[in-house]
């Protein structure tokens, strides 16, 4: 079977599309590059939903925690230490069966059980946690001038949020941003090592990678590829975030705009 057959037949399985039983044996490294490429599918799926979502949710949460009443304030501090003080992994797996329990009481909740729902909901919640503490750091940051000009020009209320208070913090929080949705990325391998099943065999770029190293017997390869595309992914994120950080900052001296530097986290 030629590269392109290969390709035909698994370039969309991790979305069910093609081939749905695995290669078991004679795996080519264009078998391996294939599938592994299709599993980033699932991986981009999950980080652009979740990064989407939780950025919304993010700035909702920087804004409770710094100017809203008591009760909203507490409710967004307990849930940043509750999702930012215990792993993700952990997350994802007390998530599982919370969901599972769920489908039990009702089939309405019956998709959460499924990765595709339940794992980016984790995710979601995650992220906009995290992120949430960066965008509330980046509002206690904001320099007091900055606020007293807003008032000397008379802006108040909403028009001051817009045109002063978010773009500010936006461009105080942005390097920092960028590198939790690199990480975001990186994290949506660990779904399913963590209790999210595996259904036909659809799976992440990781679940593949761990597929072809236990048939093949040989993981100095399949894991190489998946960092390959991994990297990629990131050097791509790191761009677009970087025109974005640009824009952000494209009202001060070249000087003193900051760029956007990848500091990889060793522990979540």
């Amino acid at each position: 079977m030629s590269c392109w057959e290969t390709v035909q037949k698994y370039a969309f399985q991790s979305i069910g599309y093609g081939e749905r039983v695995l290669p078991r044996t004679d795996i080519t490294l264009c078998d391996q590059f294939t599938l592994i490429g299709s599993g980033m599918i699932m991986n981009l799926y999950f980080g652009l939903l979740a990064v989407s979502f939780g950025f919304l949710f993010a700035n909702a949460l920087a804004m409770a925690k710094f100017s809203g009443g008591p009760v909203t304030r507490k409710a967004a501090e307990w849930f940043i230490f509750l999702f930012r003080g215990s792993p993700l992994f952990i997350q994802f797996f007390f998530a599982y069966f919370l969901f599972l329990n769920l489908k039990g009481v009702s089939p309405v909740f019956g998709p959460l059980s499924a990765a595709w729902l339940g794992a980016l909901v984790v995710l979601f919640l995650n992220t906009a946690a995290y992120s949430g503490e960066i965008f509330y750091g980046a509002l206690l940051s904001i320099p007091r001038g900055d606020m007293e000009s807003a008032d000397a020009y008379g802006f108040s209320g909403w028009k001051k949020f817009r045109k002063i208070t978010w773009p500010t913090m936006m461009r105080l929080a942005w390097p920092a941003y960028t590198n939790e949705a690199i990480f975001l990325f990186h994290a949506t391998t660990l779904v399913f090592f963590s209790g999210f099943p595996v259904w036909r065999q659809q799976g992440d770029a990781l679940y593949y990678a761990k597929y072809i190293a236990d048939k093949t017997f040989n993981p100095f390869v399949p894991y190489p590829i998946l960092a390959g595309y991994f990297i990629l992914l990131t050097l791509v994120v790191i761009w677009i975030f970087g025109v974005a950080n640009k824009r952000l900052n494209r009202h001060l001296p070249q000087a003193k705009r900051p760029k956007i530097r990848y500091r990889p986290k060793m522990i979540r």
